[in-house]
């Protein structure tokens, strides 16, 4: 598929979308950006599979919806409900803000869509915001499987490298390497052979984290199983385990069937090209459906994260409670002589309670 002309921005339309997924497949095509390959591929499937690509849709929908409130809520807790700064902490900012990107950029698709066909600039934003949020994750939540081996199993020994001012630099270069490799996926072409950069790209940015990760998570384990070693509580041991394995679930759900295509299309380079383009969007779905999974990494970040969210909860219930429903019930000290109960019907007779004192 050539790519569209200056003088016919708009000559890059469905019926192209055909030719964008056969020089996906390696097919022999001009000198043409994988970039104006992925903003046509929804226009492909919803040509050759309108049901399948609904379905998506609505999964998309869905994955937009919690994202947001989850994502949203996240952030409000770490920014303001939240008062050190741990590396962890940071970290973990910086990965609610992706999530919050990606969210953000699927309204972007379906408005392509539906008002913008074949309007590569207009694809421009959820593209890139896909691919950033994908490679961000990735290297964000290595930082957080790093810090906790490195709080767990080296407390001391790594005190100067873990503070806020270097987790704050190691997420400066996280954005930048990760706009780098974007733009480096985006700006490969799709004639001649560009499995290689591909396959080094796949290499760069997912194998070598999840090697990361995995031996990390052993080394964690290990620690973690000789009492000797740490004076942690049994509490907070669980919890480590808990985020470790969380972050390799998501690794395995997310983001493998992503990059276990690339590598298939890289080394099957004549696969069927309806096969490669299903697996291409039901590999899309599962990493978007990261911004929903992340979030049950939070709660393991700190230990008060869940604590404050059931607060909030708590809190905003009780302001649409209905008074009549609620029951005070005060306790005396020990050294009382008994117990007083107060029932009430709202806050105002606790008030009035409060202010007579204990009945003799």
């Amino acid at each position: 598929m050539p790519s569209a002309s200056p003088a016919e921005p708009s000559a890059v339309a469905a019926p192209n979308a055909t030719a964008a997924v056969a020089a996906w497949t390696n097919v022999s095509v001009p000198e043409t950006p994988l970039f104006h390959l992925f903003a046509l591929l929804d226009e492909e499937l919803h040509a050759a599979f309108p049901g399948l690509w609904l379905a998506l849709m609505a999964v998309h929908g869905a994955i937009f919806l919690v994202g947001l409130v989850l994502n949203g809520l996240a952030l409000y807790v770490f920014c303001c409900r939240t008062g050190a700064r741990t590396p962890s902490v940071i970290y973990t900012i910086n990965l609610v803000v992706t999530d919050l990107l990606v969210g953000l950029s699927l309204p972007t698709r379906f408005a392509v869509f539906y008002g913008a066909r074949g309007c590569l600039r207009c694809a421009f934003p959820h593209v890139l915001g896909y691919f950033l949020n994908m490679h961000c994750s990735i290297l964000f939540l290595t930082c957080i499987c790093v810090d906790r081996y490195l709080a767990i199993v080296k407390p001391e020994g790594s005190r100067r490298w873990r503070q806020p001012a270097c987790a704050r630099a190691v997420c400066a270069f996280v954005w930048l390497a990760a706009g780098a490799v974007t733009l480096s996926v985006l700006g490969v072409t799709a004639s001649g052979r560009p499995c290689c950069r591909m396959f080094a790209l796949t290499v760069l940015e997912f194998l070598l984290p999840l090697l990361v990760i995995s031996v990390f998570t052993g080394r964690i384990m290990c620690a973690l199983s000789r009492p000797g070693l740490l004076r942690q509580g049994r509490q907070r041991r669980v919890r480590a385990m808990q985020l470790l394995l969380t972050v390799l679930v998501i690794f395995f759900v997310c983001f493998t069937p992503f990059h276990a295509r690339q590598v298939a299309v890289a080394l099957w380079p004549d696969m069927p090209r309806h096969s490669s383009l299903v697996a291409y969007h039901v590999a899309v779905t599962l990493s978007s459906l990261n911004s929903c999974m992340d979030p049950i990494v939070y709660c393991f970040v700190t230990s008060g994260f869940q604590a404050t969210v059931r607060g909030l909860l708590r809190r905003r219930g009780a302001e649409y409670t209905p008074s009549s429903s609620n029951v005070v019930s005060m306790n005396k000290s020990s050294k009382g002589s008994g117990h007083h109960h107060i029932l009430s019907a709202g806050p105002r007779a606790l008030t009035q309670a409060l202010a007579n004192g204990p009945e003799a």
